[in-house]
């Protein structure tokens, strides 16, 4: 009895399964195409900012913070801005939190859909599986039911049961990549903002402040 219903559900839910992974298909190209976007310009910001810390590494001209934090258009910058004003107001104590905080304020906006693609990629091809599951036992229930159905049928079915498998692949791969991706890209922005907080506590060393 329960056998039965569990065939009937089958029945419905092989085709139920390749909706919900279109579903997730359009969602996952979405999301990827609105945080290359936005990740672009912040990644290329970033960048330049690596530049020109190296440039004042290598000049060993610790004032070039000044500069750097009166750059709006870039995280480094305005973290660098707050720094300063936080040095002015009430000196070099409390400044490693000050970058903490900005950190944390930042990251949300920053990682925004990533757990999403990280959630897509890992079960995505779980869901597939249990679409191809469902269309094979559809397929084998099928031959039981019309015996002279023949071998044909089955294999027909089957083929289409796959069909789940090859659509769980195709949403789960390009939403690792780009999750991988973009994951990259939000670390280095991180780690960019680490070396300006390095660079302003060694300025205020240099400060006395």
């Amino acid at each position: 009895m329960l056998a039965e219903k569990i065939f009937t559900v089958a029945h419905l839910a092989d085709q139920v399964v390749l909706w919900i992974l279109l579903v997730l298909s359009v969602l996952s190209i979405g999301m990827i195409l609105e945080r290359y976007f936005a990740l672009k310009k912040v990644s290329a910001e970033s960048q330049r900012v690596r530049a020109r810390i190296k440039l004042a590494l290598q000049s060993n001209s610790l004032e070039d913070i000044e500069d750097l934090a009166k750059d709006p258009n870039s995280i480094e910058g305005r973290a660098a801005s707050y720094a300063l004003k936080h040095m002015k107001e009430s000196g070099s104590k409390g400044l490693s939190e000050i970058f903490n905080t900005f950190a944390l304020t930042e990251r949300p906006e920053l990682e925004k859909f990533l757990g999403f693609l990280a959630t897509v990629g890992s079960n995505a091809p779980y869901v597939g599986l249990f679409g191809t599951v469902l269309g094979i036992m559809k397929a084998f229930n099928d031959l039981a039911t019309a015996p002279e159905a023949g071998q044909q049928t089955v294999m027909a079915g089957i083929s289409m049961a796959l069909v789940a498998t090859a659509a769980g692949l195709f949403v789960a791969i390009p939403a690792v990549a780009f999750y991988n991706y973009y994951s990259k890209q939000v670390k280095g922005i991180f780690q960019n903002l680490e070396s300006v907080k390095e660079l302003c506590l060694a300025y205020a060393k240099k400060k006395g402040v």
